[in-house]
């Protein structure tokens, strides 16, 4: 019910716009919350969008390069990566959820994945 795609390999510098599509249910009551998993590391969280659409969360890591917004008419969430850098490098998901703690394990949807490839 989640699709994220807009991956792809990028040199160091370049932007990347990332779209997480929504299908089979309106997603406007739940927090879109955009996670990435490195090659050997953990999942982690990079940026999150509140239900209401109007509160946003970033990762220290990303404040100030990414953006996420939402088009509800298109029923997507976007995360704009500027200035990307050769860490961050990973498979990003996007990922869904109606409540108010947004750790992976309480996500309750889930997109596949979509590998963003920075090189130096």
């Amino acid at each position: 019910q989640l699709q994220a795609s807009g991956g792809g390999l990028v040199q160091a510098g370049g932007s990347l716009r990332l779209s997480c599509a929504a299908s089979g249910r309106r997603f406007n009551n739940y927090a879109i919350i955009w996670f990435r998993q490195a090659a050997g590391k953990e999942r982690e969280l990079v940026a999150g969008l509140l239900k209401s659409g109007v509160g946003t969360y970033y990762a220290d890591s990303v404040k100030g390069r990414f953006t996420i917004s939402r088009d509800n008419n298109r029923n997507t969430v976007y995360l704009h990566m500027n200035s990307l850098k050769p860490e961050d490098t990973a498979v990003y998901y996007c990922a869904a959820t109606s409540g108010i703690r947004w750790s992976a394990q309480a996500m309750e949807y889930w997109g596949k994945g979509t590998l963003v490839t920075v090189s130096s």
